[in-house]
């Protein structure tokens, strides 16, 4: 079954109403499935942004869709629309739950920085959901960048909050944040949307309550307090907020707050919530980024309130000074000096 473009909202009302089996009944609703150990999953190696067409394989039939290669080793595809050779972002959904996985689209209806939904092909065994296509992610282009100035910084990261916040007062919970969920929708990367609502958790009932217990993230992104509840619940739009403030300091500085090539060791660095920043960066950039990377969740700004701070309001200057970190008001923790070619995201191999 497969939907135009024109009548996507009511088709996906059709396809959440249909009947299905052992629909799950719940206050919250988490779609995707109960992470094992820790939950965390660590971020993929970055490869380059442009796929090396030789290697591709043939594409796939899918409806009136040809799918290509994946788009960095994340589980989407690159798709071409048979007849008007329209460029989409494809994923592949297990058919079991496929509702309750399409049902955060129709809660929070359309948004200039959130991908909508375009169409949908349902198979035997999956889900096919089209995405607009997009010119490359944040997480690439920060890479080939090193780092962003803060004017060009500042009208992106306005984007990624507006999305953050959008889906927050509607009750969705994006979890997993980090740069390469927001993706270029111009080809002057200019204008940024989330791609993918496949992780997030929709809120039932009272939407205040955002209180989760499962742990969800990549590992560079992740808020202490998911490292050390153990088993208790935590604010899902603070943990949020954390990301966001981690993916602002690797943009306006070109490595994360918190790196090391062994887990546990990073991991000990986040629940310490210390970090360093240069003296280079703006004293609005700096307080903008100390709003988000408290380690209380309770003291973090709301994503609403973070979009009126005077580092997004005011017009910036760029700042030419030397590089050259310090302490300041928000660090206790000295960090090693940085190669020029330090890795966005650290690199270190997964134990099976």
């Amino acid at each position: 079954m497969s939907m135009s473009v024109s009548t996507t909202r009511s088709q996906l009302k059709r396809l959440l109403d249909k009947p299905q089996e052992n629909l799950l009944k719940r206050k919250r609703l988490c779609l995707t499935p109960p992470p094992s150990n820790t939950g965390l999953l660590p971020c993929p190696l970055p490869t380059s942004p442009t796929p090396n067409s030789t290697q591709s394989q043939s594409p796939s039939r899918v409806g009136s869709y040809f799918l290509f290669e994946r788009h960095e080793k994340e589980v989407t595809y690159r798709a071409v629309h048979v007849h008007t050779q329209r460029q989409f972002t494809c994923q592949v959904l297990p058919l079991r739950g496929y509702q309750e996985r399409l049902a955060a689209y129709d809660r929070i209806g359309n948004h200039e920085n959130i991908c909508g939904l375009q169409d949908v092909v349902v198979g035997q065994d999956n889900v096919y959901v089209f995405l607009p296509g997009h010119h490359g992610d944040m997480h690439a282009y920060v890479r080939s960048r090193k780092r962003l100035d803060e004017e060009e910084a500042g009208l992106l990261f306005t984007q990624m909050l507006n999305a953050v916040m959008h889906c927050h007062q509607h009750g969705v919970l994006l979890r997993d944040l980090k740069l390469r969920r927001f993706v270029f929708t111009d080809k002057y990367r200019t204008r940024l949307a989330l791609l993918g609502l496949d992780d997030c958790v929709l809120l039932r009932g009272n939407l205040n309550d955002d209180s989760l217990t499962d742990r969800h993230g990549c590992p560079a992104y992740v808020g202490p307090e998911l490292l050390t509840n153990g088993n208790g619940s935590y604010s899902g739009r603070a943990a949020d907020i954390w990301s966001l403030g981690v993916s602002l300091y690797t943009m306006l500085i070109g490595r994360y707050p918190f790196q090391d090539t062994q887990p546990a060791a990073l991991f000990a660095k986040i629940r310490r919530g210390a970090f360093s920043l240069p003296d280079w960066l703006s004293s609005e950039a700096k307080c903008l980024i100390g709003c988000m990377l408290r380690k209380s969740p309770a003291e973090r700004l709301k994503a609403s309130e973070l979009l009126m701070h005077p580092w997004l309001t005011n017009p910036r200057t760029p700042h030419h000074k030397t590089h050259k970190a310090h302490q300041n008001s928000y660090t206790t923790l000295q960090q090693s000096k940085q190669e020029d070619d330090d890795q966005v995201v650290p690199r270190w191999i997964e134990k099976k």
